[in-house]
């Protein structure tokens, strides 16, 4: 059979959003609004950007300053699940971390994104083994130098799903990154659930669209993982900004679909669309 082309869609596979509705949706105990890298980010903030490319499913990423409840998100998810679906956060003191993944499972949350400085704690032995259970992904925003200590779970668990954020830090704030870096992440797809988000661009290598000089980062990181492990994020509503969000979140579909002269059709819909779809829309029919 044929694979399935998604190019008259994109799937969003990285952003955060808030409220200011406090009384619905309390911050987190210690939280101050001030904390706030803005006073909200809603999904509508984000559609009055990304909509100039179509219509657009997202994986909402729970905001750190909600902790571990996840009702905002939870509450998009139920309201829209073909537009909305979501990685959420485990405490490492949760008694049950493999249940409470997989109650959040049922409620459209299909990874957990969880601190990479502390691989050693035994909570992982659960949660690993409830993603390879129940295909549900562990997340990691991290740097190339943790992923030894996550490459001896990955070996114990080989068929747990693991995100790779952020493209593991390769160019992130740098456009000098280093070739050892770089070789690190893509060694590590010898790990075969393993999968990595490519973006976000306004935070890569030089920083500024239309972001060209990342196309050799993503031609030799798709060459290591294959386009079916790799996915779009844009990071809306994270630290690093876009400078000008109407015309750079455009930009930066734009490298990928027009400016990717090494990457086929297939892979192009698959790296914008279909491997996110795949994973955290299977519920879609």
């Amino acid at each position: 059979m044929a694979e399935q082309s998604y190019s008259h869609r994109i799937v969003d596979a990285h952003i955060h959003v808030w409220t200011d509705d406090f009384g619905r949706y309390p911050l987190s105990p210690g939280v101050k609004e001030e904390d706030l890298w803005h006073p909200t980010f809603t999904p509508e903030e984000y559609f009055s950007y990304s909509r100039t490319v179509g219509n657009v499913r997202i994986n909402l990423v729970q905001m750190i300053w909600y902790a571990y409840d996840h009702s905002y998100i939870l509450d998009l998810i139920a309201s829209d699940p073909e537009t909305y679906a979501g990685t959420g956060m485990i405490s490492l003191d949760d008694p049950e971390p493999d249940r409470t993944m997989f109650e959040l499972s049922q409620q459209g949350c299909f990874a957990f994104r969880e601190p990479p400085s502390a691989l050693d704690h035994p909570a992982y032995e659960r949660m690993f083994a409830a993603g390879a259970e129940h295909q549900l992904a562990l997340s990691f925003n991290m740097q190339v130098d943790l992923l030894p200590d996550l490459g001896r779970l990955c070996a114990r668990f080989p068929d747990t799903p693991v995100i790779l954020d952020h493209v593991c830090h390769v160019g992130i704030r740098e456009a000098d990154y280093s070739e050892e870096d770089l070789e690190a992440l893509l060694r590590f797809a010898r790990h075969q659930k393993v999968m990595v988000k490519i973006g976000p661009l306004q935070a890569l290598c030089s920083r500024h669209a239309p972001y060209l000089d990342v196309l050799p980062l993503i031609r030799r990181v798709v060459g290591a993982y294959g386009a079916h492990r790799c996915m779009w994020e844009s990071d809306s509503g994270g630290p690093i900004e876009m400078e000008d969000p109407m015309t750079d979140y455009p930009a930066a579909v734009a490298l990928i679909r027009d400016h990717a002269s090494f990457l086929s059709p297939a892979e192009k819909d698959a790296i914008l669309c279909g491997t996110a779809q795949r994973f955290f829309f299977r519920n879609l029919t």
